[in-house]
């Protein structure tokens, strides 16, 4: 590949034949930018990874709300994070 956006067609052109390896390589590259919307986006795919970058940017946020919403989308440790974020307020108030 030559350049990143080649690169980044030719993943997404894999990651929609079902390659999960290019739609890992897509949410690395999306978290590299900072690009909260294509993570999102990959998320609503069932990217675990892209579950997992959002759910570590909620927990450094706080953001309980954030959450709860990547957990509804199917990261299942965005709830156990909620979980413990709750437990620890609620063992502090």
């Amino acid at each position: 590949m030559t350049n990143s956006a080649d690169d980044r067609e030719t993943l997404r052109a894999l990651a929609d034949e079902g390659n999960e390896k290019a739609l890992d390589k897509l949410a690395d590259l999306a978290d590299e930018r900072g690009d909260l919307a294509e993570l999102n986006e990959l998320l609503d795919e069932g990217c675990e990874r892209a579950g997992k970058y959002l759910t570590r940017r909620a927990v450094t946020a706080g953001d309980l709300l954030e959450l709860q919403r990547i957990r509804d989308a199917g990261y299942d440790q965005a709830g156990d994070e909620l979980d413990r974020l709750l437990d620890d307020s609620a063992a502090q108030g």
